[in-house]
């Protein structure tokens, strides 16, 4: 059997991971595998195409030259498959997913839980995490980004909407503490912050004049994670700056309340992002356009 390709491919993938070891764990494969294929292909093309040392592998001339043709030609194969698989109308094959951890969890996934249920040859492995993947580096098919998008010139990206904060707190700490009707009388309020490495995020606030009033908070509680924010809010600890779309889920089962809404600025853009190709397989464009048709009707609280 001609297994030129398989060697490419796996030439291809050594470069662009930077290390036998990586290439072989996104692969799937041994290291001595992978190792193998390309001392293979440097045999039958009678030249060496990378410099290995115990701790660095680099380029020679040739495999430089070598690869540029490889990416080319994987990039018309992958075109040549898609426009196949669009031919057929079907997503299927597996599609890798990134989303931020309480958006993913009670936003995206119920959407492509569905579009699962829908295509049973469609597998989705979805990660949730609030690190910034890298697409390409990391091998996912889509990512989901709440905030400014960085620029880049391989990534595409789809608007699905934006996310606003609110301020909430339980029913029992309003009872307590009164209901601050105006920014003046969130001073001296307790507050549970969000804040990343130790460091509380400010609340920039909207005045009823539409100016942005930055308020200075002085939590006995901050936590990286907002769901886990929630949760102390309801537990009576204070007010809570959440996404507007939490919020309104335990406004209506009456664990807390609405003190301010839509006060902090500014919005935030939520995107799906994916590597640029000349073709969108199917399974990307299914996910994609789901994702639009559902999470505006989810942010819009």
């Amino acid at each position: 059997m001609d297994d030129r390709l398989e060697g490419v491919a796996t030439f291809v993938h050594v470069v662009e991971a930077g290390s036998f070891a990586l290439a072989a764990e996104r692969l799937r494969l041994t290291r001595s595998a992978v190792g193998k294929a390309v001392a293979r292909l440097e045999a039958r093309l009678g030249v060496r195409l990378l410099q290995r040392t115990t701790r660095s592998q680099s380029l020679t001339e040739d495999g430089q030259a070598y690869y540029d043709y490889c990416v080319r030609a994987l990039a018309e194969l992958d075109a040549a498959e898609a426009m196949l698989e669009g031919s057929r109308q079907q997503p299927r094959g597996r599609l890798r997913v990134s989303v931020p951890i309480a958006f993913g969890h009670l936003c995206v996934a119920p959407v492509l839980m569905n579009l699962a249920r829908r295509h049973p040859s469609l597998s989705i492995d979805i990660s949730f995490t609030d690190r910034m993947v890298d697409l390409v580096e990391e091998g996912f098919d889509i990512a989901l980004r709440i905030g400014e998008l960085r620029d880049s010139t391989s990534l595409a990206a789809r608007r699905l909407g934006a996310q606003y904060m609110s301020i909430g707190a339980s029913p029992a700490y309003i009872a307590s503490h009164g209901m601050p009707m105006e920014l003046d009388e969130l001073d001296g309020h307790a507050v549970i912050a969000y804040a990343r490495a130790g460091v509380a995020a400010p609340w920039d606030l909207r005045e009823a004049s539409g100016q942005t009033r930055r308020i200075d908070i002085r939590p006995q509680l901050s936590m990286d994670d907002v769901q886990a924010i929630a949760a102390a809010a309801i537990a009576g600890f204070g007010l809570a700056r959440l996404p507007s779309w939490l919020l309104a889920r335990y406004v209506e089962s009456g664990e807390l309340v609405m003190v301010k809404g839509r006060c902090s600025l500014p919005a935030q853009d939520i995107h799906a992002i994916w590597p640029k190709t000349r073709y969108m397989p199917p399974k990307t464009r299914c996910v994609i356009d789901a994702l639009a048709a559902e999470i505006p009707a989810m942010v819009a609280d």
